[in-house]
């Protein structure tokens, strides 16, 4: 179904008013599966013209990355087109020799996934990334000005760092200058706005607005933000998908069954032990430069309790929750878990601490390994932090899927095979394996609509409740941080600014 999202928007349509260039892609009827297996995307059609920005929306699994990687001519491993047409700049990627691809891809279209942090090299500096793209070389000084037209402060020192010194925002911005550095007919975009804070998604929709416009760029983007969707696009596309189950409450929990008896005492008094940090200083060095990713932090989430960990891209919230995971050791700090001192490292800590605290991150590609089936990314933690029979651990691997809206049938699949939520909610049903005390999430919620977003976090509130299962939540988006956390901790610049009650502190989400 195509609707323009302004009155000015020309017809989504395949073809173009009469004097119009023709579309840079265009899709009609396209379908795509695995043969005897799953339908990865059903019969959408859509247009994109030069200097126009179509925003591809739906459920997650509807097949907005599959469409997009279609456009690549970059099908997952096993699937292909078995409905309807496509062309990409005059040319059908799907049936391109390798070469003809590869300059296809070089020279005329770009993509930038969902993860792109995954994309960059971290031993290469950010001016080296920009540059390695460009069909042809650039000097400094070009680096410089793609990365401020993507709103980088190049005054600071950015282009000499390495993308582990980067924040999650960042590492989005900079994948964006490096697809620029095309100077791409078409640019692809799954997600632009994930992970980023209002203000860098308010800046983003003015920045894709100000590249269709100064570029002539047609611009296709997979996008579950309605507000950036409706800010920036001139065309909106939807596609649907087969049903899947909603999340499941676990056993014992259901709808009308909230926490039990005496779960809103324990969450406003709660005792002090739990998971806590103090005074964590964390620098990122490099060639001499110093940059303060954390100052001086404190952090606490006693037992059963529903903490948020809020601030603008850049400010150290997953830096932050990376240390309290044991994945990055702070300059300094002081860790506790229930008041027993907590190693500074994942590995170092016993395995009864490694399966108390579980991270899901920002991007799931950090959790699965995408060579193995989803049975075995949930299956290898059955098999370490439980004496679960083999039948025991098939039966709690469909109860886990269950639980974060997956059919049963998706243990066969493997990562690649999977939209970015359906990822997401595995690599949450991977954490929850263990049965964890305390679940870090790191912008878990960034890549799903929002009916399956409310889902998930309904999902970890029953948790919370019935099993007095610490969350603790990194999100940019406050209506979720207000509605299901009862404390703040509010970072910018790396430093504690205020912890307090999530709706003193923030009463306007």
């Amino acid at each position: 179904m195509n609707t323009p999202a302004r009155p000015s928007a020309a017809s989504a349509g395949t073809g173009g008013a009469a004097g119009s260039p023709p579309p840079s892609a265009a899709v009609t009827g396209l379908e795509i599966r695995i043969p005897g297996g799953p339908v990865l995307l059903r019969p959408a059609t859509l247009a994109a013209a030069p200097g126009r920005i179509t925003a591809l929306t739906g459920a997650s699994g509807s097949g907005k990355t599959t469409l997009l990687r279609a456009l690549t001519g970059h099908l997952p491993d096993g699937a292909c087109v078995t409905a309807g047409t496509l062309a990409v700049l005059g040319h059908d990627p799907t049936a391109l020799a390798a070469e003809e691809l590869r300059l296809l891809r070089r020279t005329r279209l770009a993509y930038v996934g969902q993860d792109p942090g995954s994309a960059l090299n971290p031993r290469m500096r950010v001016r080296d990334l920009v540059a390695e793209t460009a069909p042809r070389r650039l000097d400094r000084q070009t680096v410089c000005e793609l990365l401020r037209e993507v709103r980088l402060p190049v005054d600071e020192g950015l282009p000499d760092r390495r993308p582990t010194a980067l924040s999650g925002g960042q590492q989005r911005r900079v994948a964006l200058a490096r697809a620029l550095a095309r100077t791409p007919e078409l640019l692809l975009l799954d997600e632009p706005t994930a992970g980023l804070d209002a203000a860098l998604r308010d800046e983003m929709a003015g920045l894709l607005r100000h590249l269709a416009a100064h570029h002539d760029l047609a611009v296709v983007m997979a996008c579950h933000d309605p507000e950036l969707v409706a800010a920036c696009a001139d065309h909106t596309v939807r596609l649907g998908a087969p049903a899947v189950p909603r999340p499941r409450p676990p056993r014992g929990v259901g709808p009308g069954h909230g926490p039990g008896p005496g779960a809103g005492d324990r969450r406003t008094a709660a005792p002090a032990d739990g998971i806590a940090a103090r005074a964590v200083h964390v620098a990122f060095r490099d060639r001499g430069r110093v940059s303060r990713a954390l100052a001086g932090v404190d952090f606490t989430a006693p037992p059963g309790s529903r903490t948020a960990i809020v601030g603008p891209s850049g400010s150290g919230k997953t830096t932050l929750l990376r240390v309290l995971a044991g994945l990055h050791r702070a300059d300094s700090a002081a860790l506790t878990l229930d008041g027993e001192q907590l190693a500074p490292a994942a590995r170092k800590r016993p395995r009864a601490h490694q399966r108390r605290i579980q991270l899901v991150p920002q991007n799931p590609l950090d959790a699965l390994n995408p060579s193995r089936t989803v049975r075995h990314q949930l299956e290898r933690p059955l098999r370490l932090h439980t004496g679960l029979t083999a039948a025991g651990r098939a039966a709690r691997i469909e109860e886990l899927l269950q639980q974060v809206g997956l059919p049963a049938d998706f243990r066969d699949r493997r990562p690649g095979e999977l939209s970015g939520g359906q990822r997401q909610r595995v690599s949450i049903a991977r954490a929850l394996a263990t049965g964890p005390d305390v679940l870090l999430c790191d912008e878990i919620t960034s890549a799903l609509d929002p009916d399956t977003a409310t889902s998930v976090m309904d999902l970890l509130d029953r948790l919370n409740g019935e099993q007095r299962m610490t969350i603790v939540l990194v999100s940019h988006e406050l209506h979720l941080v207000t509605a299901y956390t009862d404390t703040v901790h509010l970072l910018h610049g790396g430093r504690l600014t205020a912890y307090g009650p999530t709706r003193e502190l923030l009463p306007m989400a």
